[in-house]
């Protein structure tokens, strides 16, 4: 379990809160042992008067990074801030969005405002959105942001609060933001259980497709206790929490342009433990890349071409070269969404200009149908899980998203991975090795002695009542080891 220490300057300063011995002074935590947190992973929210250069402030986040612990504000924070040259630079995109975010709120009427922002967040709903992403490029428990209007909306400074000057009204506010920001500030211990590591799974509750359903998270929580990991479910908003946790599970659709992305770059440098890793996920979600990895090392794959927006001559050969019907992908689709079959030149020509709307680049395969697709869960370059997926009824693929489909999606078949073809199961490894080490579920098609692999998932389903149909609780497990495996590494690496 992670250890929080909230410093103030002068215990006084938290004097209009709840008593918590989490609560030392700046003085008392400048003359704390080094060996004080007897090996834990320490948080550290630094709630001093200033953070002045070389200042008690300043000098609590300089040592709290010099003894390991993950510390707000960070000693590179508190330098941005001094400087407007240096804030400045962070904040140059997220004033292009300004006048767009002021534009129906009564402050957009004014000439000019301050707004407090207590862990990146404001009671003004309509800016919630604008102070997550302040609090994300300057993170800082306190943020007085002053706003001013000329031709535009831009931002005329920053810089931190003060805990001592809230008024009472500023004082509820600051509390109920500090308690979302770490629930372990207020929170009785659920047992007397003590946790080796903290494990938070994102995931999105109102996602239409998420890779584990609900059951499945609840498995994820129930084994990670058993093996000494306390598993929580975080979401969107709680991006600024991360670094309270010692791993990062990702259930939800990920994308190189949304918060999935962010959150696993967060975690990766925060010395997490982290699935879908950075890396996986860029290979992952696109296609494009698969087809080239594919193809350099010659693997079994559909014949494949790609087509560029500003090459519209090649539209006229693809379906002589591939043949009718083929299909056309965008390279980040997932669900078999951005995908389309067409059975002629003439839907050929009318798909693409729809897809590429959104891509500059799109993929055209041959069509090989088969009745299923082979699923296999490849975890640390070694199979873990088969699948077979039936494609739904009266329709070419796994998922049916039009309006009149008889169903979703088709039905499934798990077995152990002994069972599945020896080919499929090796040519899946191959294939993801190519990818890393993490956790992934490798798409291939069979028919007769051809396996082609069709894409590869970097978050792929682990939903209760399928993927875990043949191994039950043990699936859950050999993900949760794993990690564990990886945090003691990381733990013998650093001499924990």
């Amino acid at each position: 379990m992670s250890k929080l220490f909230i410093i103030v300057e002068r215990k006084e300063d938290w004097a209009s809160y709840y008593p918590s011995e989490d609560v030392v002074s700046a003085q008392e935590y400048l003359e704390m042992p080094i060996d004080d947190d007897n090996g834990k992973r320490v948080q550290v929210i630094n709630l001093c008067r200033n953070y002045k250069y070389l200042g008690h402030g300043y000098y609590c986040s300089l040592l709290a990074e010099a003894r390991g612990h993950k510390v707000i504000p960070s000693v590179r924070s508190i330098s941005e801030l001094a400087k407007k040259s240096l804030y400045s630079l962070a904040l140059e995109d997220l004033e292009k969005t300004l006048d767009k975010a002021l534009a129906d709120h009564p402050y957009g009427s004014t000439d000019g405002f301050t707004l407090t922002l207590y862990f990146g967040r404001t009671d003004i709903e309509p800016l919630q959105d604008l102070a997550r992403q302040l609090f994300e490029a300057l993170p800082c428990p306190m943020l007085l942001v002053e706003f001013r209007k000329n031709r535009g909306w831009h931002i005329e400074g920053v810089k931190p609060g003060n805990i001592h000057k809230l008024r009472e009204d500023q004082e509820e506010q600051f509390a109920n933001a500090l308690d979302g920001f770490s629930r372990q500030i207020w929170r009785k211990p659920r047992s007397r259980k003590q946790y080796r590591y903290d494990l938070a799974i994102l995931h999105d509750p109102e996602e239409a497709f998420p890779p584990s359903d609900r059951k499945a998270l609840k498995n994820f929580i129930r084994i990670g206790r058993s093996l000494g990991i306390d598993v929580e479910l975080i979401e969107k908003k709680d991006y600024s929490r991360l670094a309270e946790y010692d791993a990062l599970l990702i259930r939800e659709t990920t994308s190189v342009s949304d918060h999935t992305y962010r959150f696993a770059k967060k975690a990766e440098s925060e010395g997490m433990v982290v699935m879908d890793d950075p890396v996986s996920i860029l290979r992952c979600t696109n296609k494009v890349y698969l087809a080239d990895l594919l193809r350099s090392h010659k693997l079994g794959m559909p014949a494949t071409e790609i087509l560029y927006k500003d090459n519209p001559q090649e539209l006229e050969k693809v379906g002589e070269r591939l043949g009718f019907p083929l299909v056309l992908k965008i390279p980040d689709g997932s669900f078999s969404r951005g995908v389309i079959k067409v059975a002629n030149q003439e839907e050929l020509l009318k798909a693409s200009a729809e897809l590429f709307e959104r891509s500059v680049l799109l993929l055209a395969q041959e069509f090989f149908y088969t009745e299923y697709d082979w699923r296999i869960g490849v975890l640390n370059q070694k199979p873990i899980f088969a699948c077979q997926y039936f494609m739904s009824k009266g329709h070419w693929q796994i998922y049916d998203h039009s309006p009149d489909a008889q169903e979703v999606s088709g039905d499934f078949r798990t077995m152990a991975v002994h069972e599945a073809p020896r080919k499929v199961v090796e040519l899946a490894v191959k294939t993801a090795n190519l990818i890393g080490d993490g956790l992934y579920g490798v798409d291939l098609k069979q028919a007769g002695d051809r396996v082609v692999v069709i894409e590869v998932n970097d978050n792929p389903n682990i939903d209760c009542g399928v993927e875990d149909v043949y191994l039950g609780d043990d699936l859950y497990k050999l993900v949760l080891e794993e990690f564990v495996r990886r945090l003691e590494v990381k733990r013998r690496g650093r001499g924990w």
